[in-house]
């Protein structure tokens, strides 16, 4: 996270430093321009795109129209560009190549956005007029540190989010209680594929072994559901420390601590169980950031790990659980016959596979340039032995 990088710059006559915060690894800004209330967003944006970073100075809250206006800008196609682009150009020969231009755009996006620089002060105090108390979701995040920070006003209010979906909690019906996220641990938000694991019929091997494995659990949010159907114990792991330390704390807080183990593993741990769930990343693309490893998976790695090694972990007449989404299938990223073959090749069998059809608005956002594939997803458990 460049937790040690430095940026410098001068100001007035005084040549300053302070420890640089990037939660996408961003090397700190070699060119940086004060920038207050007296700045227009379209000098801003400008300067934005030449590369040039904006250590803001003014009003907090014009900081944050300042970026909204600036967002406006990025979304914006170039009128020229518009006029100049022959329409078959201007249209993407496959969906494999619709998403691969929208993810360059995106990144594109937010190196622009990501110009606008917040000061922090020692202990995570902003001394700029209307700025909110920001110490406790700064302490959450990255913890204590000495000395002055700076930081992209976009990740910082993207750290205030995770901040308030941590204090708030998500409610999950499957688990009668909330789930609470930390920041840059994948959010539970999409409900079908929970709901999956919650009914799916348990393997007749749970009567006698009532052992369950959550491979890569995140939030622990699929182990609690596990432990609320009766399993007696639930191993689940994970690797990044973010998340182990956010399952521990909702499977303490929900009292399944005595039913739920949480182990550090690269996918699973020792041992055998009767069921064993997985959902991993559901797009074959590399992350840019630490909270997309929830949707991002290079090269299908952790798909085809737990594909690989579960017949190893299964326990006599168990089964494992693979909870996928076909939507890489649609964007032409992997195909179908692509994944029966991994399970095949791992020595696997199906023994039926559970159907839901996801409900989240992007679904339903025709201005959506991957609306298609969107509209087309299906999430489905797979049910493997």
């Amino acid at each position: 996270m460049g937790e040690h990088s430095v940026i410098d710059w001068v100001e007035g006559e005084a040549e300053l430093s302070a420890r640089w915060r990037s939660e996408s690894g961003a090397p700190p800004p070699k060119q940086m321009a004060i920038a207050d209330d007296r700045m227009t967003a379209d000098v801003a944006y400008g300067l934005a795109c030449q590369g040039t970073a904006l250590l803001w100075r003014g009003d907090f809250q014009n900081a944050r129209q300042m970026l909204t206006a600036m967002a406006k800008r990025a979304d914006r196609r170039p009128r020229k560009a518009k006029a100049a682009a022959p329409a078959a150009a201007a249209t993407p020969a496959s969906s494999a190549e619709a998403f691969h231009r929208h993810r360059q755009l995106q990144s594109q996006r937010a190196r622009t956005l990501g110009m606008l620089l917040i000061p922090l002060e020692e202990g995570y105090g902003i001394s700029l007029r209307r700025a909110p108390d920001v110490h406790e979701a700064c302490l959450e995040a990255w913890g204590p540190v000495e000395g002055a920070t700076v930081v992209s006003l976009r990740e910082l209010l993207g750290l205030i989010g995770a901040h308030e979906w941590r204090s708030k909690g998500i409610s999950i019906p499957a688990i009668d209680g909330r789930i609470h996220p930390h920041y840059g641990v994948f959010t539970p938000i999409r409900r079908e594929y929970v709901d999956l694991v919650a009914q799916a019929p348990l393997p007749e091997a749970v009567a006698s072994n009532s052992v369950a494995f959550d491979v890569g659990t995140g939030t622990g949010v699929l182990a609690a559901v596990l432990a609320r159907r009766g399993i007696q114990r639930v191993v689940a792991t994970d690797q990044d420390p973010r998340a182990l330390a956010c399952a521990r704390e909702n499977i303490g807080r929900l009292g399944l601590a005595g039913q739920v183990e949480i182990v550090e593993a690269d996918l699973f741990p020792l041992g055998k169980a009767a069921l064993i769930v997985c959902n991993p990343p559901w797009v074959p693309a590399r992350p840019s950031t630490p909270i997309e490893r929830g949707i991002y998976d290079p090269e299908s790695r952790m798909l085809k790990g737990f594909l690989a090694a579960l017949s190893a972990h299964l326990a006599t007449g168990g089964e494992g659980w693979l909870i996928l989404s076909d939507l890489a299938e649609h964007l032409g990223l992997r195909t179908r016959g692509e994944l029966l073959a991994a399970i095949k090749d791992a020595g696997l069998r199906t023994l039926g596979r559970i159907d839901a059809k996801p409900k989240h608005p992007k679904a339903a956002d025709e201005s959506d340039p991957l609306h298609a594939a969107r509209a087309a997803e299906v999430t489905s458990l797979w049910r493997l032995a």
